[in-house]
């Protein structure tokens, strides 16, 4: 089918950018959702919108996803593949299709089906009705991950936003839509590491929500287990700004206290003869706090400079590369399968 690219300014051109990880199963029944948006149509509020472009990002998953993505786009002139040279993160991948966009908007949803293609015109409607460069889906309905992850989830973005500054971070959401030009300005600063809704708050205004109903994984349990969701959370916590090691002082200041007034404690209960001279117990009570305090601090510490080390050495968050299958390794001889040996 022909592409039309809005034909008037006055038409909102949208850019969809799927991570793709394990989309082998969900990508086609997806795309067929989204296709119908191709063509121009008309929101509740009577905005002008299309979609001109959906971007797979394929992240190196388990699957044959690859296949899917090279059938699709064949089929719908409209999907750009990009290929990330191999398994950086859903993040990075997201990075790198938005780097990749070329629309008046970007809207990042994922590739399980979790989120319907029918509310980006109402993510639209919001954007221009409270003047936001980014808006983020808020959710009807429970998420469907159980009762221990969802408490999980909400708990962690409570943490970071009462604690260590982390903006918005209740409302944070893959499912997202995001003005162009932010959304690519954020692709080419966000350094290794940096968590993407965190960097989209350094430089755009402050996010508004706009409501949608979520829907299954399309048959498929998560990709995440709960150690990458806590070093999912860790990231959040050490890109979302210096607060943490304001926190680290504080207890430093707070473990500094209660050990002077052990001290004169101590000191007094000696001079009443309440302690015997060995002082061997208050001793090791104070190098116990002590030491647990320091150790606390220079782990935080470490992680930071972890951080500014990888930012330093330009570790790159993803590498685009072209098709494999269009490059050294698809030229295979006939009948040998994956291997190149005759």
């Amino acid at each position: 089918m022909t592409v039309p690219v809005g034909a008037t300014p006055d038409v909102h051109r949208v850019s969809i950018v799927i991570p793709v990880y394990k989309g082998e199963q969900t990508l086609p029944g997806l795309l067929d959702e989204i296709d119908p948006f191709t063509t121009e149509f008309t929101t509740a509020d009577g905005h002008r919108a299309v979609v001109t472009e959906v971007i797979l990002s394929h992240d190196n998953g388990p699957d044959q996803s690859d296949r899917v993505i090279r059938e699709i786009s064949v089929r719908l002139p409209y999907v750009k593949p990009v290929w990330l040279s191999r398994n950086f993160g859903q993040h990075a991948a997201t990075l790198a299709g938005i780097a990749s966009s070329g629309g008046d908007w970007v809207v990042t949803m994922d590739e399980d089906g979790q989120h319907d293609p029918a509310f980006i015109g109402s993510l639209l409607d919001t954007a221009l009705r409270e003047r936001a460069q980014v808006v983020y889906a808020r959710p009807d309905n429970l998420p469907p991950h159980g009762f221990v992850r969802n408490t999980a989830s909400k708990s962690a973005k409570r943490i970071l936003e009462s604690i260590f500054g982390g903006g918005n971070a209740s409302a944070f959401n893959s499912f997202r839509l995001v003005i162009g030009d932010v959304a690519r300005s954020v692709a080419a600063y966000s350094g290794n590491g940096v968590y993407l809704d965190v960097a989209l708050g350094w430089i755009a205004r402050p996010a508004v929500t706009s409501p949608v109903v979520l829907r299954d994984e399309g048959g498929r349990g998560s990709g995440y287990s709960y150690r990458s969701l806590m070093a999912h959370f860790l990231r959040m916590v050490l890109t979302s700004g210096t607060r943490g090691l304001r926190l680290v002082t504080v207890v430093g200041a707070l473990f500094a206290l209660t050990g002077l007034l052990f001290a004169i404690y101590v000191v007094v209960s000696r001079l009443t003869g309440d302690v015997d001279a060995e002082g061997w117990t208050s001793i090791m009570v104070l190098l116990s706090l002590g030491t647990g305090a320091i150790l606390m601090a220079l782990g935080i510490v470490a992680e930071y400079l972890g951080v500014a080390v990888n930012a330093a050495l330009g570790k790159p968050s993803y590498l685009i590369v072209r098709d494999p299958e269009s490059g050294p390794l698809g030229r295979r001889l006939p009948g040998t399968g994956d291997s190149t040996t005759p």
